[in-house]
């Protein structure tokens, strides 16, 4: 039997894309690890709809769609044209998992949370004609044994980081915006070093990146991964808190086992934003003195700003920048508040009535959705693109990146990644957006 596996394609905003050069971003493992779940009986293709079309007049016996909260729109489209041509479609995700009657619209069965535990009695009832309509584990799937992705079905050369695991799954923290512990709980799951180790070891390569929210959730256990990691001689990144700097010898061990680089979510530079979406264990005056450590440890940090946060008012983009200077932050990813579904803030923005615009393919963290307090729509998205585009100056860039000798290269190489996307963004018209109006 035939199963298809599509990842669709995002229409608007700047991540995600694939490049002029054919090149996309790091594997998700979503797909390959439906495919791995998937008995050897069938024969699974995935198809990444951002460089190759649906051939339509393909014959799959089942259709399995999944996508971001952007790439939805897509995916509905994809899903309805499937069933038109009489091809049974089940979807899955994020998204789908937070609203599955709105995705039944378009599919014959949905997937809510993770697949592990229900994918295989799917497959199954669709075989017998009796599939349902909602699939759904009754707890989260433990992570001893997990399959490995089936990487061998990805067209590696489009990838510009091919290899992605994840060892822990799940996040201890409910902040608002996030749509993690909606979808892998609040119960922080690890999988065993050795497991981790063993796929690392198939890799057949030495650098890799953590799929993970948080790779020191636990720091005992990232210890002793981090331990088992460095006979390997491998590079590695993952998402981490900015926590980690009151720990020297997880820091030591982070870059002593070959993490060059950290995703960490600042978030915003005002406590009383962080206290509100239920982050106030990040500690908005202690950042600096955390990055200075996470710097002298070895580790490259991109951090993570969100803005339109009810404390944000216009002078909220000029500051951010100035931060960024002076910690000589190695580079930085800014997103616009969206209130993604299944997310505490998207029910806070709902009841309040402040979400304007709900098509889902704006929904890509780079537009504005919903009605800021502190500034007006139009400030928001000028002041998201000024910031942007400031950052990733040359002349910002040099004076980030040449604060050391030190990893050097993977700052000046992120910094240039980032650029090509700010100088897609529009330049604000007038003084809008500009540090004199700042």
């Amino acid at each position: 039997m035939k199963l298809l596996l599509i990842l669709p394609k995002s229409e608007r905003g700047y991540w995600g894309k694939v490049s002029k050069s054919g090149k996309a971003g790091f594997v998700r493992l979503n797909l390959p690890t439906i495919a791995a779940l998937t008995p050897n009986e069938w024969d699974v293709e995935i198809l990444d709809n951002r460089v190759r079309p649906v051939d339509y007049a393909a014959k799959p016996d089942l259709v399995g769609v999944t996508g971001f909260t952007s790439e939805i729109p897509s995916a509905y489209e994809i899903a309805d044209n499937w069933r038109r041509a009489g091809v049974t479609v089940v979807m899955g995700g994020v998204h789908v998992s937070a609203m599955p009657d709105e995705a039944l619209a378009h599919a014959d069965s949905v997937v809510i949370g993770e697949a592990e535990l229900v994918w295989a009695g799917l497959l199954d009832d669709f075989k017998r004609g009796e599939l349902k309509k909602k699939y759904k584990a009754d707890r989260l799937c433990g992570m001893e044994g997990m399959v490995i992705p089936r990487r061998d079905l990805l067209d590696r050369p489009m990838f510009s980081g091919f290899y992605t695991m994840q060892a822990t799954r799940g996040c201890p923290f409910n902040c608002d915006y996030c749509a993690v512990t909606a979808f892998f709980g609040k119960e922080f799951r690890v999988r065993p070093v050795a497991d981790v180790i063993d796929e690392i070891k198939g890799f057949g390569a030495k650098e890799f990146f953590f799929m993970d929210d948080n790779i020191v959730g636990r720091a005992k256990y990232a210890k002793e991964l981090f331990t088992e990691l460095i006979p390997l001689k491998v590079t590695w990144g993952s998402q981490a808190s900015v926590t980690m700097a009151k720990d020297p010898e997880l820091l030591r061990l982070y870059a002593a086992s070959g993490g060059k680089y950290a995703f960490i979510g600042l978030e915003s530079l005002s406590q009383k934003n962080l206290d509100r979406m239920h982050k106030s264990w990040n500690s908005a005056k202690g950042f600096k003195e955390a990055i200075e450590k996470i710097h002298d440890a070895g580790i490259n940090i991109i951090g993570s700003f969100v803005f339109g946060l009810d404390d944000d008012d216009p002078t909220v983009f000029k500051t951010t920048l100035d931060f960024i200077m002076e910690t000589k932050l190695d580079a930085a990813q800014f997103h616009i508040l969206t209130p993604l579904p299944g997310t505490v803030t998207y029910g806070v923005l709902e009841k309040e009535g402040r979400i304007i615009d709900r098509d889902w393919a704006k929904y890509h963290t780079g537009e504005v959705v919903f009605q800021p307090k502190g500034m007006t729509v139009e400030e928001l998205q000028a002041g998201y693109h000024w910031i942007f585009r400031e950052t990733y100056t040359i002349g910002s860039i040099l004076k980030r990146s040449l604060r050391s000798r030190r990893g050097l290269i993977y700052r000046i190489a992120a910094n240039l990644s980032y650029r090509k996307k700010a100088l897609k963004m529009p330049k604000a018209g007038g003084n809008q957006g500009s540090p004199d109006l700042l």
